[in-house]
C-alpha cells in the first residue's frame, strides 16, 4: 500500500497557535519571524510590529534583558531564566523562559524562545507566609539558631510589656514577620497592623494615619525602614508618634543598619531613634545563622504542600550542600524567592535535585564568594585565578571575616582594618552589587 506524504506545517502551525506556553523566534539577525498567540497575550506585541524590527535595535541600548540575543551571540541555550517586566500594556508580568539556538547542517540559523506565564503563581507566593492565609505569629516563624531564639524571647516580651520596639536587621532578615507576630500576640488578631512603608510614605500619608488613629482605639503601627525617610520625613513621623504615644496604639519600628552608625552618618533622626529603642531586636542575617535554612526549607515545602497539593518533601544532599555554602546576600527573602522559583518548576517530584534549580543561582555558587582561607594559598596542584578575580574573592574573606568578628559593627571592623568607616561600607556595598549582578 503507498504511504500518502501528510504536509505537517499546518498541524505545526497549529499547535504554535494554541500551545499553552509563548514562543518567539529570531533568524541570525533578531529578526523576528515566528511569534504565537500566547507571546502576543504576555507581551502585548502584533508580529506585525516586530516584524520589521531586529532585536539588536530593540534592545540596543541594553542587549542583556534579551535571552533571544544572548542564545544568538553565545550559541548555548538559556535555561529557567526568570524574567519580570512591564509589557505593552503596563502589565507588571513574570516569566520562565527557556531559550534554545537551532541548527541546521551545523549551521545556527537562529533562536527560540519558550515562555511560561507565572504572574499568576507569583501573586500567590510572592509575599512570605501570607501566601498561605495564615496569620503570623510566634510559632509560625522558623526559629532554630540561638539567635533566632533570642528574637523571638525578646519579642515576645515586648509584647507583654506593649514597649516600643525597633527591629535592626538588613532587607530581607524577617523583621516584617517579628513586627506582624509581636502585633498578633499583643492583639490576638482583633486588630489589623497599619504599616508606613519606607518607600511610600508622605506628610499626606502620616497625617491621614494619625486621623484614622484618632478615630479608633488600640492597633498597631509598623513604620518600616524609618532610616529611608529623609530627615525632614522622620520629624513628621516622630510629631506623630509623639502625639499618640499615651493613646493604645502600638507603634513598632525598622532599621537595616546600625542605629548607631545611622545617627553617626546622619541618616536617622537621634530623637526618633530614642523614641522607640526601649526595646531593640537585632535580627542576625541569614548567613551568620545558617542553622535556620533547612528548617524553613522544610516548612516551606510543608506549606507548599497543604496549599497546592504538590507532593515535594525535601532537597538532595547536593542541592542541601549549596544551599548551606552560600552565603545568602538577600536573606530570608532571597532563599524564599529561590523556592519560589524551584516549586513554579515542579510536577510530580518529591525530590529537589540540582536540575530544578535556576541557572541564576548555579552560577552565583559557583563563582563569588565561596573560596575557603586555602584557597589564597597558592599550591602547585591548584590552577591559577586570574589576580583580579583572585583580589576579588580574598577582598570578600577578609572583610567578611572582619564584619563577623564584630558581629556585623561597621565603625569596629573599619578600625580592625585600619580603614574609615565610609571606605569600608564603600567596599562592602560594591562586594553587595557585585553579587547582585553575577
Amino acid at each position: 500500500m503507498k504511504q500518502v506524504k501528510v504536509d505537517l506545517n499546518p498541524f505545526y502551525k497549529f499547535a504554535s497557535e494554541h500551545v499553552g506556553v509563548g514562543v518567539h523566534a529570531v533568524d541570525p539577525k533578531g529578526k523576528t519571524i515566528l511569534y504565537n498567540k500566547k507571546m502576543k497575550d504576555i507581551e502585548g506585541f502584533d508580529f506585525e510590529e516586530l516584524a520589521d524590527r531586529s532585536l539588536l535595535e530593540m534592545f540596543r541600548f541594553d542587549q542583556a534583558e534579551s535571552t533571544l540575543l544572548k542564545v544568538l551571540q553565545s550559541g548555548s541555550p538559556v535555561l529557567n531564566s526568570k524574567q519580570t517586566y512591564w509589557n505593552r500594556k503596563g502589565q507588571e508580568i513574570t516569566t520562565i523562559n527557556d531559550t534554545y539556538p537551532v541548527f541546521e547542517n551545523g549551521q545556527m540559523i537562529g533562536a527560540i524562545e519558550l515562555a511560561r506565564d507565572v504572574t499568576t503563581l507569583e501573586k500567590v507566593v510572592y509575599q512570605p507566609l501570607k501566601k498561605y492565609e495564615e496569620p503570623i505569629t510566634f510559632n509560625s516563624i522558623t526559629a532554630v539558631s540561638a539567635s533566632m531564639k533570642k528574637v523571638i524571647a525578646t519579642a515576645e516580651k515586648a509584647a507583654l510589656a506593649k514597649l516600643p520596639v525597633l527591629l535592626v536587621g538588613e532587607s530581607g532578615t524577617g523583621k516584617e514577620l517579628i513586627a506582624e507576630a509581636i502585633h498578633r500576640a499583643h492583639y490576638d488578631g482583633s486588630e489589623e497592623m497599619s504599616v508606613l512603608f519606607s518607600h511610600g510614605t508622605t506628610v499626606e500619608s502620616i497625617a491621614q494615619l494619625s486621623e484614622e488613629m484618632k478615630k479608633k482605639t488600640g492597633g498597631t503601627v509598623y513604620c518600616e525602614r524609618i532610616d529611608m525617610l529623609t530627615i525632614p520625613m522622620q520629624l513628621k513621623l516622630l510629631e506623630m508618634v509623639k502625639e499618640h504615644s499615651g493613646s493604645d496604639t502600638y507603634f513598632i519600628a525598622s532599621v537595616g543598619e546600625d542605629p548607631v552608625e545611622l545617627i553617626s552618618g546622619k541618616k536617622l533622626l537621634k530623637e526618633l531613634y530614642y523614641f522607640f529603642s526601649a526595646m531593640a531586636i537585632p535580627i542576625q542575617p541569614l548567613r551568620r545563622r545558617k542553622e535556620d535554612i533547612m528548617p524553613f526549607v522544610s516548612d516551606y515545602f510543608s506549606r507548599h504542600r497543604m496549599k497546592f497539593g504538590s507532593m515535594v518533601r525535601q532537597v538532595d544532599g547536593q542541592v542541601e550542600k549549596l544551599l548551606l555554602s552560600y552565603d545568602w546576600p538577600g536573606n530570608l527573602k532571597e532563599l524564599e524567592l529561590l523556592l519560589d522559583e524551584i516549586t513554579s518548576m515542579l510536577t510530580t517530584e518529591e525530590t529537589v535535585g540540582v536540575e530544578l534549580l535556576p541557572y541564576h543561582f548555579k552560577l552565583k555558587t559557583e563563582k563569588k564568594g565561596t573560596l575557603q582561607p586555602e584557597d589564597f594559598i597558592v599550591q602547585s596542584h591548584k590552577e591559577l585565578l586570574p589576580l583580579e578575580e583572585y583580589l576579588f574573592e580574598a577582598e570578600i574573606y577578609y572583610l567578611q571575616k572582619a564584619m563577623d568578628l564584630h558581629n556585623g559593627n561597621v565603625t569596629k571592623a573599619a578600625a580592625a582594618l585600619g580603614m574609615s568607616r565610609q571606605n569600608l561600607q564603600y567596599r562592602l556595598r560594591k562586594i553587595k552589587k557585585n553579587e547582585g549582578q553575577t
